[in-house]
């Protein structure tokens, strides 16, 4: 049997460990508590005589192989990048929660029109926690919900001091408290490898997957880390301050709105130094395994690329539509939908071919690659 031990020395030494949190997860909602995460959020032991050597920690672990094709056959999986039901582009009608997205608002404009349906009763998704910094946060109200909205700088700390990690996800470390609450209605808002991860936990029927209801993934070309080195090095590049950026994004290119109004537009491939190792080894660009998939990429200036992958996730949406959601017309643009789909599967394409040849290159270079 494979353990925690085995995920050290297969997924976390070779530097690919994604910090999901789903070793972490299970391990206290169990309430086995062996596992904990560390100030940098990798999973480490905690109280190592807890563990009784399950091994379902290393199998929830989406960089271990050994459940992909249950994981797919749940999910009707389908190459090249998972079940497409629909696409389609949309807004939030609410111009508030527009004015505070990131893209289109569509993850939060769903995500109140769930709760006051009555269909969830929270949401794990972040919150600000400060400049280039979020926290993960159970939203149990329609504020709360409203709060996680997009991701802008929080000015009230000034803008002098800043995370030296770019947080742009939820966590599902947030199941604790899920757990804690008896919530059984909850959304999960998550990276490619969190939804992984979860729908490995779905697989084996483990706690606490029961408790969520819908997964929607974020387009996610990989995550960075923003210490003071690699900031000034953007801000001499690229000629801009850090005082002067409002907002940030990641869509075909990292943009960095300035409060003026002006957007200044860096190429992602500037941005390979800063980003995170594991993120190299992920082929997982458009959140395959969620019931909706949302980013920017493909779509116009405040609105939001939506790819609908299940039929739970059909429905939500549909009851959402001209209610807290409205969607692009053919009236605007002509074959919107079908164009977002083919920039989607254009960079989720690149995305595998990049993990592809650094797990070659990492193998022939003597490194053990997991799965």
């Amino acid at each position: 049997m494979e353990t925690f031990f085995n995920l050290i020395q297969e997924v976390q030494k070779p530097g690919l460990c994604h910090r999901c949190g789903a070793c972490v997860t299970f391990c206290n909602a169990v309430n086995y508590g062996a596992l904990e995460l560390d100030e940098d959020g990798k999973p480490r032991y905690g109280e190592i005589e807890k563990c009784i050597e399950c091994g379902l920690c290393y199998s929830i672990c989406p960089e271990i192989d050994e459940l992909e094709e249950i994981t797919r056959q749940r999910a009707s999986w389908s190459a090249p990048m998972g079940r497409v039901i629909e696409t389609t582009i949309a807004r939030a009608l609410d111009p508030e929660i527009r004015a505070a997205a990131t893209d289109g608002g569509v993850v939060t404009a769903l995500l109140v029109h769930l709760f006051e349906t009555g269909r969830i009763d929270g949401a794990i998704v972040t919150e600000p926690a400060g400049p280039f910094q979020r926290r993960p946060c159970l939203a149990t109200s329609v504020e709360q919900i409203r709060k996680a909205a997009g991701f802008f700088f929080d000015t009230s700390h000034g803008m002098k001091q800043f995370s030296d990690a770019y947080l742009t996800y939820s966590s599902i470390e947030e199941f604790a408290p899920m757990v804690r609450k008896g919530l059984n209605r909850v959304a999960l808002v998550g990276t490619p490898c969190q939804i992984k991860a979860f729908r490995r936990m779905e697989a084996l029927g483990i706690v606490p997957s029961d408790s969520i209801k819908f997964c929607f993934g974020l387009l996610c070309s990989g995550n960075f880390v923003f210490g003071e080195t690699q900031r000034q090095k953007l801000a001499q590049q690229f000629d801009f301050d850090w005082d002067d950026v409002a907002r940030i994004n990641v869509k075909e290119a990292f943009q960095v709105h300035l409060k003026g109004g002006d957007t200044v537009r860096i190429p992602l491939e500037e941005l390979d130094f800063m980003k995170r190792v594991a993120c190299r080894y992920c082929g997982d660009y458009s959140a395959e395994f969620a019931d909706i998939s949302f980013g920017g990429i493909g779509a116009r200036e405040g609105w939001t690329t939506t790819i609908i992958r299940t039929p739970l996730g059909r429905a939500a949406f549909a009851d959402a539509r001209g209610k807290t959601v409205e969607e692009q017309t053919h009236a605007d643009e002509e074959n919107f939908a079908s164009h977002a789909l083919s920039k989607v599967r254009a960079w989720s394409a690149r995305k595998k071919k990049s993990a592809r040849q650094f797990r070659r290159n990492g193998s022939r270079s003597g490194v053990t690659i997991a799965g």
